[in-house]
């Protein structure tokens, strides 16, 4: 166990997948699967066993990538991190994928929020999608437009003038307003895509 893994969850337990049977006494809420070099993300998920096929599991990477995560979630993980990642974000990541979400990370969240814009612009007119914006002020609109582009806070602060942490609130206030949970569903509602729950 690393010591910002032991910081996030005292109690935990920590051993090599080959010599895990099932899970011991006590309930396991998230199996943290930290990845061998050299053998297939499918390979490592499938030797955990049937045991836990139920139970959430979250990839770790001693270095991550966009086509390793794809490859974890095509597999059935439930998030993907850093294996170095700090014990605030472990804890944060847990608790998403406790509530039934997916932990995909900013550089694949940015791809497919990204990925949302062009498929807009190239399926769909610019007008179909403009009644998410009617309980949006002016500003907002200008967030939530940027964050479906695939900007970052501090590229959205940047060519706004604004701050990081107003961006964040202004987030904050879009996300409620519309009833979504993430800059994927607020990208897909933007560019006029339908959210299935």
């Amino acid at each position: 166990m690393l010591p910002r893994w032991s910081e996030a969850f005292q109690g935990a337990r920590a051993g090599r997948s080959q010599a895990v049977r099932s899970p011991r006494s006590g309930k396991i809420d998230v199996v943290w699967l930290r990845l061998e070099h050299g053998l297939p993300v499918a390979v490592q998920i499938e030797n955990l066993g049937p045991q836990f096929k139920l139970i959430p599991c979250v990839v770790l990477s001693d270095q991550p990538t966009d086509e390793e995560a794809l490859a974890a979630f095509a597999a059935g993980a439930r998030g993907y991190c850093n294996t170095h990642a700090a014990a605030q974000l472990l804890v944060q990541i847990a608790a998403v994928v406790l509530q039934g979400g997916l932990w995909i990370g900013e550089s694949l969240m940015k791809r497919l929020v990204g990925a949302t814009g062009r498929l807009q612009t190239s399926v769909a007119p610019a007008t179909e999608g403009e009644t998410w914006s009617r309980n949006l002020t002016d500003r907002e609109k200008q967030v939530a437009r940027t964050v479906a582009s695939g900007a970052s806070n501090k590229e959205i602060a940047r060519a706004l003038g604004i701050t990081d942490r107003t961006v964040k609130a202004h987030i904050g206030s879009i996300f409620e307003k519309l009833q979504v949970r993430d800059r994927l569903q607020l990208s897909l509602k933007v560019n006029g895509h339908s959210l299935k729950d």
